[in-house]
């Protein structure tokens, strides 16, 4: 284990580091994105989750969307999002964030959602329209489809695959030993298996992210980045941990950016295509040049 990385792990840590400090966004194209937003009610998840890239992704034309709601049904430690029942489904919604798109000119989308394990399809087929959607009114636009594991039910995956997204990517969050701790419903080895699935089936670019500070140890991180590539993961991101509220997982380490850029090096030589990672780096970070 590097002392380098880990600075408690045993408590939470509450001073962030000079290096979790964050510019306010600036520019001509974030002002005129942030107007649009504004005057036409736009969701993102840029705004909402008060994303630290905001502006950079903004300026490059990357923008990224919430489908599903925003109720998710399951309780994951790290997340922000609000878990219980979700309302129905709305059907419009597909046409509604294909518009969004199209009225703010993004180049390259991000699209999300939050876990419906309470629909037969869990919301696969809205993923596949909205998809569709996108294309139809933005048809310049390329797109990353950042999916949920759909519980590992190949019908629902295939919908993703059928519409062929430039990008898919389902986030491993944390490394094996801290899965059940962070990602209560989830399982390490069938988020695994999604990826495994997705790449088998023939889409292009497949896309995974991991969190650290949640007290995970040096060859944890190693161990997950061999597990991704050894499944034929083209691009990975590694970001900070940061505790949305007291209800949350506590940070348990702040990592250095020596050892941020270290697993960029390892990551590398595993042969990812892209490596993202950084302290402020989140799964959409740098999206577009995924797809170069």
């Amino acid at each position: 284990m590097s002392t380098e990385t880990i600075s408690s792990s045993t408590s939470a840590v509450k001073n962030k580091p000079k290096w979790l400090r964050v510019k306010l966004p600036t520019g001509k194209k974030y002002t005129e994105l942030r107007g649009l937003v504004n005057k036409y009610d736009l969701h993102t998840i840029c705004t909402s989750g008060s994303c630290p890239n905001m502006g950079e992704c903004w300026a490059e034309g990357t923008a990224t969307f919430m489908i599903l709601g925003n109720t998710c049904t399951r309780s994951c430690g790290f997340c922000g999002v609000k878990t219980g029942r979700p309302e129905s489904i709305d059907w419009e919604e597909p046409e509604k964030v294909a518009r969004s798109i199209k009225l703010m000119k993004i180049k390259h989308a991000v699209i999300t959602s939050v876990d419906r394990d309470d629909l037969k399809d869990m919301g696969s087929i809205i993923w596949a329209e909205t998809v569709k959607a996108v294309r139809r009114m933005s048809p310049g636009t390329t797109m990353e489809t950042l999916i949920p594991d759909f519980q590992g039910v190949e019908r629902n995956i295939d919908r993703i695959i059928e519409v062929a997204p430039e990008v898919v990517s389902h986030n491993m969050e944390t490394v094996r030993r801290l899965t059940r701790e962070v990602r209560i419903q989830a399982k390490y080895d069938r988020s695994l298996g999604v990826l495994k699935y997705l790449k088998d089936q023939g889409i292009n670019r497949t896309k995974s992210g991991i969190m650290l500070g949640l007290g995970e140890q040096e060859e944890e991180v190693i161990e997950t980045l061999h597990d991704l590539r050894a499944n034929n993961v083209d691009i990975v991101t590694i970001g900070q941990y940061l505790q949305p509220s007291k209800k949350h997982l506590p940070v348990k380490q702040f990592i250095t950016p020596d050892q941020f850029k270290k697993y960029e090096e390892i990551g590398k030589e595993l042969g990812f295509r892209h490596v993202e990672s950084g302290a402020l780096v989140r799964s959409s970070y740098k999206a577009h040049k995924h797809i170069e």
